[in-house]
């Protein structure tokens, strides 16, 4: 069972997950059962068999965050002597050479990942070629939609 590293936020984030899944989706779920469970034969009550594969994917997300805690090295950057180079957890603004356009990116774990919240996984292709930089490093990455090339403007342990 390896560690997995996680930022203080990312962590945070799970254990409220958790607590909404198994305070109040739980219950409702079993609600939901029971109401549909009331309506008779249960071979052919949609409702019910509905309820019971929302209830199994709900247990297997419960599981699964668990686990992920279990496993969890707690990482707070803030708590880190900063030392001027991109590390876990580490926010960081790059210039994309190609479009001229600044960019700020947190580098995160696996399961805290989302491009959308620009959180970027720090072993994907951009993660691992910033971690280790300094202000002013280029960053060449190999991407599947070809090469990207960045400066790196500034490094946050926030």
């Amino acid at each position: 069972m390896d560690k997995e590293p996680i930022t203080v936020e990312g962590l945070e984030k799970l254990k409220l997950e958790l607590n909404q899944l198994k305070n109040i989706k739980r219950p409702q779920i079993v609600a939901a059962i029971a109401e549909a469970r009331s309506h008779g034969d249960l071979k052919e009550n949609a409702e019910y068999h509905a309820a019971k594969e929302q209830q199994a994917q709900m247990e297997s997300r419960v599981i699964g965050i668990n686990d992920i805690i279990a496993r969890a090295n707690v990482i707070d950057v803030k708590k880190i002597e900063n030392n001027g180079n991109v590390i876990f957890g580490s926010t960081v603004t790059v210039k994309d050479l190609e479009i001229n356009k600044k960019k700020t990116y947190k580098i995160v774990g696996k399961d805290e990942a989302d491009i959308s919240k620009n959180l970027i996984y720090f072993k994907s292709p951009i993660g691992k070629a910033m971690i280790g930089k300094s202000l002013e490093d280029m960053v060449v990455v190999e991407t599947p939609s070809g090469e990207k090339s960045f400066e790196v403007l500034d490094i946050q342990y926030i």
